[in-house]
């Protein structure tokens, strides 16, 4: 051991020494009894099968032609936001104030304006001479006062909110830029060919940290998006999105842009895997809307739309079928006057089959106002064939409950909802009132939810089809309604058309 010491320290003697004078290369110390220091400069790369590097190379190649070719187009958005907040004074209890009242002469409180900055994402869809529009969300610009677009190579542009659309959380904004600036627009892709298990890149400024990149693969396809409030489906990716990713595009291996970053599923704030893009060919539309317009225009079809478990759908004699129950129906409206009616189980539009709710939403949203679109219905058990002329959807109308007929959610009698009400030894028949809407007819004939409708028009009713075939209004001046309530059985008043 000795031996071993003494020689060490001639060793690094030695390199001190050459340092000293002429130069230091002492990568390996050779010591006598022991394996030879190796340092990370030195060490010999890893032997990996030719086959396999190519194969690894190839894919880290066509990760780069992919990010050098769209991270042009991707931009930091950067927005100022106004928000008003009337202050009171907190002493307001205090029988005095030190230098006068602090809420102002009339004591309601100072109003006082405040600037709060954000960030976010955002991709490049179109340029038009010298416009360039860039789509993003619309919680990251659909209320900025100011906005900034930074693009990739450092340029800054002041730009403008071109429309913006709460619904579909969707915003385009856009800025001036000479035609020899270096903009680069992205590829749209096809979203409908996505499938679960696609390689895919997301992009954006996510915290702050411009054009970054993170992969992963498309985890499911037609998320609902009933959590946020969207109208939406969502491509669900596990590559990393976090605050800041919002507005920035969800890219496939082909370059093409197929989504838009929008939210995620988090108990920490921060990435988990579970990230949700806005299908792109549900925003193409959208883009021409905002461009012609400033604002995004959606079919209106003139129904409530409701999805229905298995009890209900046995009842109504559809059973194992999928599709959205028209539940109610505005009166005037293109389905109203396209034949539809409340009751209807709408389960084909324009030859596609639907789902569910959510669905026949959307598909019916994207449908221009003016064109024809054809649906199936199942009514009584019998399949019915409608056309429906479209129009505009606007939230006047869409928020009008007086004319939205009956004004209430018909639900069967099954032992849960006869055990709620307390009727579990009561010989009744009819349906349940539910979900009774203020201002409308229901609510104007005095109906109350829990209440048993027993007849419609003195014809007795014993489930939900024969109260929906009693319901129809077509060609009806009045209807009024027997129902059960506590024991007494009374009429209503009568709604007149």
């Amino acid at each position: 051991m000795k031996n071993i010491r003494t020689k060490l320290a001639a060793g690094f003697a030695a390199c001190a020494l050459a340092f000293g004078v002429i130069s230091f290369s002492c990568s390996k110390i050779k010591v006598e009894g022991t394996a030879d220091t190796v340092f990370a400069d030195t060490k010999k790369s890893i032997a990996i099968p030719a086959e396999s590097l190519k194969v690894i190379e190839a894919l880290q190649n066509s990760f780069n032609s992919i990010s050098d070719g769209v991270l042009p187009s991707v931009v930091e958005i950067d927005v100022t936001e106004k928000t008003t907040v009337t202050q009171t004074n907190p002493f307001e209890d205090f029988p005095f104030f030190f230098f006068g009242n602090p809420n102002g002469s009339d004591g309601k409180g100072r109003t006082r304006e405040y600037e709060q900055k954000g960030l976010g994402s955002g991709v490049i869809v179109r340029r038009t001479g010298n416009t360039v529009y860039v789509l993003t969300n619309n919680h990251v610009a659909g209320k900025a006062t100011q906005i900034t677009v930074n693009l990739n190579d450092g340029q800054k542009f002041d730009a403008k909110l071109v429309g913006a659309d709460e619904r579909s959380d969707i915003a385009l904004v856009s800025f001036e830029a000479k035609k020899d600036s270096n903009i680069v627009v992205a590829a749209l892709g096809d979203s409908d060919k996505v499938k679960v298990g696609d390689i895919v890149l997301a992009m954006g400024a996510p915290l702050g940290y411009r054009q970054s990149v993170t992969q992963g693969i498309v985890s499911a396809t037609g998320r609902s998006g009933d959590q946020i409030g969207n109208m939406n489906d969502f491509i669900q990716t596990d590559a990393a999105i976090n605050q800041g990713n919002s507005g920035g595009p969800l890219v496939n291996i082909y370059g093409e842009v197929i989504g838009i970053n929008t939210w995620i599923a988090s108990s920490s704030g921060g990435s988990q895997g579970l990230g949700f893009s806005l299908p792109i060919n549900s925003l193409k539309k959208s883009i021409d809307d905002f461009i012609s317009s400033g604002k995004i225009t959606y079919g209106w079809l003139g129904v409530s739309l409701l999805d229905v478990n298995d009890d209900y759908k046995k009842e109504l004699g559809v059973k194992g079928k999928n599709g959205a129950l028209a539940s109610q129906i505005f009166l005037d409206s293109p389905g109203h006057k396209g034949g539809m009616q409340a009751g209807d189980f709408i389960v084909e539009l324009n030859g596609k089959a639907i789902k569910n709710q959510n669905e026949l939403m959307r598909e019916v949203g994207y449908l221009p106002a003016g064109k024809e679109a054809k649906f199936k219905v199942i009514r009584g058990g019998k399949t019915v064939d409608l056309t429906v002329k479209i129009e505009e959807r606007t939230e006047k109308i869409s928020s009008d409950n007086s004319k939205l007929w009956p004004g209430f959610v018909a639900s069967p009698l099954t032992e849960d909802v006869l055990k709620e009400l307390k009727l579990e030894d009561v010989k009744v028949k009819g349906v349940a009132v539910t979900n009774v809407l203020a201002k409308s007819p229901a609510a104007a004939m005095r109906l109350q939810n829990g209440d048993i409708i027993t007849a419609v028009n003195d014809k007795k009713v014993t489930d939900l089809q024969e109260f929906y075939e009693a319901l129809n209004v077509n060609g009806k001046k009045e209807i009024w309604f027997d129902v059960y309530n506590d024991g007494h059985t009374l009429s209503t008043a009568h709604y007149k058309f």
